[in-house]
């Protein structure tokens, strides 16, 4: 899990270039940079709510729900 000053450091990174603070996040193939992108280059703002959704709201730790093997 991220500690508080990583996430404080990733939601300045997104208020200044949105999609850098979600390539940070998530990394730089995957959906939710994309969107990112795309929503900064239709409008700056758009881009900004979007990054700052992802960096807070969305898990990205491998102990959630979704990341575990049939099996376990």
């Amino acid at each position: 899990m991220a500690t508080r000053c990583e996430i404080c450091c990733e939601i300045l990174i997104a208020i200044l270039l949105p999609p850098l603070g979600v390539c940070f996040r998530h990394g730089c193939c995957s959906v939710e940079f994309c969107i990112c992108l795309l929503l900064t280059l239709l409008g700056y703002v758009p881009g900004i709510i979007y990054a700052l959704y992802v960096i807070v709201f969305i898990n990205r730790d491998p102990d959630d729900y979704y990341w575990r093997p049939l099996n376990a």
